[in-house]
């Protein structure tokens, strides 16, 4: 048997031969069910038979183990020069890149991070932010209004009245957020993104708000950004402009700003006497849509992979 063991070509064989052997009728099995009637010293020698076969029969595996890996190697390798196959990898949306490099731009600029509820109350989402009841932002065409009276909030502007209740000025922030109105098409959605800035102290100029505007949107787009601004109407801002920035050969409006009503500060508990700021908002998907060259703003939802693979994302 021990020849045979040393002789033997494949693990098959040398499985057949263990079977033989060690299995329920094999030669040793027999030997080791006579122990009991044998001597000590016919014990020893079976004992001593036993151990060796075992070890025959584990060194034996290992060589034609290795045998058959280094035969399975010398014909199947994997060449390292080669380029790796390329994988699926996910990536961040191009909504959720341009979130965090303007939230990069505007905390290098001394802007603190605030968010807050998409389902607002009257309070915060329109009467804080002088919007009286007549007002058309409060509409049923334009505001999702719920049967409790609150609502889908339609700006992120009510973040900046929680902020300045909470903690107070002078204050430098900006919140970002899903806001909700009653519009659709290839620029606007019913849900969209947006992102208002903040800064109320002493001295605050229109000045400020201008060279903040330019600086955002230079940054944000990596060149010098021409802006101006046009003479305009919100509740919560007085003097309130509209700004627009030049791209290519065009004006493009991007967003509203212009210096916090003094009636805002008086809701939040803020001498207007003492303290005045700016304020401003825009969507950050019409950014994302001029970042990365895209023509139509539903696309951003359409869960198309192959779309936002051509895009580059």
């Amino acid at each position: 048997m021990k020849d045979k063991i040393k002789n033997a070509k494949s693990l098959e064989e040398l499985q057949a031969l263990y079977t033989e052997t060690f299995g329920k009728n094999g030669t040793m099995t027999a030997k080791l069910k006579t122990m009991a009637t044998l001597s000590n010293e016919e014990r020893a020698v079976v004992n001593a038979e036993n151990t060796e076969l075992r070890g025959l029969f584990k060194d034996k595996q290992t060589e034609l183990e290795n045998a058959a890996l280094n035969a399975k190697l010398a014909t199947e390798y994997v060449d390292v020069t080669l380029d790796c196959e390329p994988k699926n990898r996910g990536t961040l949306h191009p909504v959720t890149q341009t979130l965090k490099d303007l939230s990069a731009v505007l905390e290098s600029m001394g802007f603190e991070l605030w968010t807050g509820p998409e389902i607002e109350d009257d309070w915060h989402n329109f009467t804080a932010l002088n919007t009286p009841e007549y007002h058309p932002a409060r509409d049923m065409q334009d505001t999702f209004f719920l049967e409790n009276g609150n609502v889908m909030r339609t700006q992120t502007s009510s973040i900046q009245i929680r902020a300045m209740e909470k903690v107070g000025v002078p204050i430098k922030m900006f919140a970002i957020g899903s806001t909700y109105r009653k519009e659709m098409d290839a620029t606007h959605l019913p849900s969209f993104h947006q992102i208002e800035g903040l800064y109320v102290d002493k001295d605050v100029t229109m000045s400020d708000l201008i060279a903040t505007l330019r600086t955002l949107l230079s940054k944000f787009f990596e060149r010098d950004i021409e802006i101006r601004i046009r003479p305009s109407y919100f509740p919560f801002t007085e003097p309130s402009v509209e700004f627009d920035m030049k791209w290519g050969d065009k004006w493009l409006e991007m967003g509203g700003a212009g210096m916090v009503h003094p009636n805002v500060l008086r809701n939040c508990n803020v001498n207007p006497d003492e303290y005045q700021g700016f304020a401003f908002g825009f969507g950050w998907d019409r950014m994302a849509m001029l970042k990365y060259g895209l023509d139509d703003i539903r696309k951003f939802y359409d869960g198309d992979v192959r779309w936002l693979k051509n895009t580059g994302f």
